[in-house]
């Protein structure tokens, strides 16, 4: 049977408080088709508006995310020591080793580390050539945002608006804020996931396989990024594409077995590329416990980080991290912070969502565009309110885009639901305020009645004062957006380091996820600053590696100081290289001058303190500033 696309209903579509004269009697599957020869004309002469609107929305944004960039330094020094050395060294590049002569990996796969290899390559080791990539994706997701969303929705004027909101809520959400101004892999991974989405929506709107495939690409580059984390979304994209392509069942699986052929392909070529490769003659693969990135991929960086128990994600683990898991999380603590100021609404907009879908009050893609944002939000929320290995507040960006695109599709499509959202928007923006005591308290007032007024403006906007419109979208985003954009300011003016960057400095003593709506257990980070005498002491060395050290947080602050090779002994998380002969048989080979203790805890890294015991009981401390250091050469 050969398949025809048509429109899901002919019923009258409820007036939107966004559109100007009133309601739409038809819907159109696909924004760029209209449905009568007089939205035609319209067409050809589109509005100025949304363009005007989303240069205004990029500029602020790329202003948000590039402001006093170099307060953050070279932000994560350990991901910012793996680009230092990517950039001297090609084959470190390839594989994401933290030293150029790669002793061993990050733990994470290099794809966000070869954008800043290359930058640091030809741009120098600075604070810029580090953040200024990421900036760049935060603008780059924030536009194919807006793009991916104007695109589902199937008039135009309504689609801009869509797109408008949903850029603007991705843009000012305090997570996006922070790690689109750190280095990070989670901004790279964000802005593949949103291409993703936007090829998916091509794909379902044309039923095409080419557009498919794409998507497949892209998510294979966001595993490469930041492995399974990056595939969260896999779901959401398969059920869209399987439900609502205008094409036969049988083609429409043909097509996503191609896309899964298609990341299968992106992703495994890499993995392949490291199996291949003699083992003496590359990194071991950080975060691994057989030296394989399958085993990184699904253990160290999959269910283990999911449901804990795994012995070096129990190590690795200080207390506190994966207490209290359950649904409070996301409003509770940092978490809350930096993810929870429109969860309130997104729980109206999934349920108003519903309700469309239900009456076939929906085209063909908006149906796709709400399924595929429902998915996703879900299946991030629930994976990390729930996961009890590893966790840090800042992976909730990957909620943004969801969040974004889900009220931004029901606000133009449901007068009732936009009404609801802003009330509870504002409602859980002053509570979280007033909870991390931000800002003057003039202004949680100014929200109060920024959203009485858009209330009042949107139940007569449609039909009473249609010309208020404009005034009344203003006082929406004001009352809807004010909290999470003056959460956001303040993350960007707030000086971030260190492996487990929190947004933005509050009443609480640095919360994170182990409290609910209270103060949170202190994680001690030890200091990345290195004493200029021991950085000479390293610079003039000249062996294969300047200095070993326990861990490679202390590696990377040496190496970024110095500008030498540092073995990292144990790696990120107590990985078994090298072993004690190892070690023994470099040192009388001359490859490494000193030996720098780190502080790590010998209690819970058995290699580094087998290690530590040798070097105190074969060769006598010195002390340069404040740091013991052995001299081995």
């Amino acid at each position: 049977m050969k398949y025809t696309a048509t429109s899901q209903s002919s019923a009258p579509v409820p007036a939107s408080p966004f559109v100007h004269g009133g309601s739409v009697t038809a819907v159109a599957d696909r924004p760029d088709v209209a449905s009568t020869s007089e939205a035609g004309d319209r067409d050809q002469i589109p509005p100025r508006w949304p363009a005007v609107a989303l240069t205004a929305l990029l500029a602020g944004t790329a202003a948000l995310y590039l402001a006093n960039l170099p307060i953050n330094g070279y932000g994560n020094a350990f991901y910012a020591a793996a680009a230092q050395s990517g950039a001297k060294n090609w084959t470190a590049w390839f594989f994401g080793s933290l030293d150029p002569n790669n002793f061993i990996t990050v733990d994470k796969p290099p794809a966000s580390l070869w954008i800043t290899g290359l930058s640091v390559r030809y741009f120098g080791m600075n604070s810029w050539a580090i953040l200024v990539p990421q900036a760049v994706m935060g603008v780059l997701a924030v536009a194919t945002l807006y793009a991916t969303t104007r695109r589902t929705v199937a008039d135009p004027r309504r689609g801009a608006v869509a797109g408008l909101i949903a850029a603007a809520v991705l843009a000012l959400t305090p997570a996006a804020t922070l790690m689109f101004r750190y280095n990070n892999p989670d901004a790279l991974m964000v802005l593949f996931m949103v291409v993703a989405a936007y090829f998916l929506i091509r794909a379902t709107a044309a039923g095409s396989w080419r557009w498919l495939l794409l998507v497949g690409v892209t998510l294979g580059s966001a595993f490469l990024t930041k492995m399974l984390a990056g595939l969260m979304v896999l779901p959401a994209f398969g059920l869209a594409y399987l439900l609502y392509a205008p094409t036969p069942w049988r083609r429409r699986l043909v097509h996503l077995a191609g896309a899964t052929a298609a990341l299968v392909i992106s992703s495994g070529w890499w993995v392949a590329a490291v199996a291949l490769w003699p083992v003496a003659s590359r990194p071991y693969i950080g975060g691994s416990t057989d030296n394989t990135v399958l085993d990184l991929a699904f253990g160290y960086n999959g269910v283990d980080r999911i449901f804990g128990g795994g012995d070096k994600v129990a190590r690795g683990r200080p207390g506190g991290w994966g207490i209290h898991a359950g649904t409070l999380r996301m409003l509770s603590g940092e978490m809350g912070y930096e993810i929870s100021w429109l969860l309130p609404a997104v729980v109206v907009a999934l349920v108003a969502g519903a309700y469309l879908l239900a009456r076939s009050r929906l085209s063909r893609l908006e149906s796709a565009g709400y399924l595929m944002w429902a998915v996703w939000f879900v299946v991030c929320a629930v994976v990390f309110s729930n996961m009890t290995g590893i966790v840090h507040p800042y992976y909730t960006v990957a909620l943004a885009p969801a969040v974004g695109g889900l009220i931004g599709l029901t606000a133009v499509r449901s007068r009732p639901a936009a009404i609801a959202m802003v009330v509870l928007a504002a409602a859980w923006s002053v509570a979280v305020l007033h909870r991390a005591g931000l800002g003057p308290s003039w202004m949680r007032w100014v929200i109060g009645l920024g959203a009485v007024a858009a209330v009042v403006l949107l139940l007569g906007a449609a039909r009473r004062w249609p010309r208020m419109t404009p005034v009344a979208v203003a006082f929406s985003a004001l009352a809807g957006l004010g909290g999470t954009a003056m959460f956001s300011v303040a993350t960007a003016a707030t000086p971030h380091n260190g492996s487990i960057p929190n947004a933005a400095h509050t009443a609480d003593v640095w919360p994170t996820v182990g409290s609910r709506f209270a103060k949170t257990l202190m994680i001690g980070v030890g200091s990345t600053h290195i004493d200029p005498h021991l950085a000479e002491l390293l610079c003039a060395t000249k062996t294969t590696w300047s200095a070993a050290t326990p861990g490679s947080q202390a590696a990377a602050a040496l190496e970024i100081a110095s500008g030498t090779p540092v073995m990292a002994i144990g790696g990120w998380s107590d990985d078994p290289v090298p072993t004690l002969p190892q070690f023994i048989d470099a040192v009388h080979a001359r490859k490494i001058s000193y030996y720098v203790e780190s502080g790590r805890m010998r209690l819970h890294d058995r290699i580094s303190g087998q290690i530590a015991d040798w070097v105190e009981h074969h060769y006598p401390p010195m002390r340069v500033g404040a740091t013991t250091v052995y001299r081995l050469v």
